[in-house]
């Protein structure tokens, strides 16, 4: 038997992707981080992320100006600073330094890539179209960096209500995946 879910919080139920930092360089040069839940694939080719950014962060001036930006990927060990910086503006203080964190610089973007994260993608503004109405940015991966020495690999996953899951145990279906072979290793 089914129970009925409010249709408002329908994000509790279908967010499912990793939480990211998104890192920005504002046009007078300082660096930024957001905490962003909001963001889906778009398209395999090109990597297209669409990402919800909207006037009520700091970030997003910095992000339309400058066309520009790192989706940074944290780990569970970085899951209390993830979610402090997303509880504070960057207009006031400086992020990186606040939550002990290293600006690597990228190789495409100004945003500079966050040095304790697993991966960090450089990503550029593809369209901003649905941003005046959705608040919806699709962004053009440009580079992607992984750190495979890290020890810790697993993400985190906002459940829409204070509570994170944490990847787990893993199965791989690989050989099952005939129709999407093109796209496996």
């Amino acid at each position: 038997m089914f129970d009925e879910f409010p249709a408002e919080q329908a994000y509790r139920i279908l967010e499912s992707g990793p939480i990211l930092l998104v890192s920005t360089r504002g046009t007078d040069g300082s660096a930024n981080l957001m905490t962003m839940g909001f963001h889906m694939m778009i398209s395999h080719d090109p990597a297209l992320v669409g990402a919800i950014i909207g006037p009520w962060d700091y970030s997003h001036q910095a992000l339309l100006e400058s066309r520009e930006c790192v989706l940074a990927v944290p780990t569970v060990d970085l899951a209390e600073k993830v979610v402090d910086i997303g509880n504070c503006s960057g207009e006031t203080l400086d992020k990186f330094e606040r939550f002990g964190l290293t600006p690597v610089a990228a190789k495409t973007v100004n945003a500079p890539l966050v040095g304790e994260c697993w991966a960090n993608l450089e990503c550029r503004i593809a369209d901003d179209g649905w941003s005046q109405r959705y608040n919806l940015l699709v962004l053009e991966v440009q580079r992607i960096w992984v750190d495979n020495t890290r020890q810790e690999k697993r993400l985190i996953h906002h459940k829409g209500d204070g509570r994170f899951s944490v990847d787990g145990e893993m199965i791989d279906l690989g050989e099952r995946m005939v129709k999407w072979r093109y796209l496996m290793d």
